[in-house]
């Protein structure tokens, strides 16, 4: 049950949209998920500042998900969301925020996990 929102500066076009999420439903599997509960929602245009400035390309990642995982995975999933957005967006890793939720209650389809 991941749920991985990116809110960016960068306008994101249907193209950059459908790559982003072809390639966040690979990266999800670090962390022994599947794309087949994966949520995504993304937010361009977004007036966001890091150390006091506006200029540089930047973006806020927040991934939840149901139960908990290793130090070392969340490492390497981060490791993996920069470089997406490095390479889709060009948005530089030192420009990246990834916050992570886990969650212990989730609802769906009417219930509960």
């Amino acid at each position: 049950m991941p749920y991985i929102s990116t809110t960016t500066t960068v306008t994101m076009d249907e193209k950059k949209r459908e790559a982003i999420k072809t390639k966040l439903g690979k990266a999800i599997e670090l962390i022994g998920k599947s794309e087949n509960f994966l949520m995504l929602s993304f937010k361009d245009n977004a007036y966001m500042y890091f150390k006091g400035s506006n200029e540089k390309p930047l973006a806020f990642v927040e991934v939840k998900l149901l139960g908990k995982a290793s130090k070392e995975v969340y490492s390497n999933l981060t490791k993996e969301i920069t470089n997406i957005l490095n390479e889709e967006l060009q948005i530089q890793p030192d420009c990246v925020y990834v916050k992570y939720e886990e969650v212990e209650h989730w609802g769906w389809n009417g219930t509960n996990f």
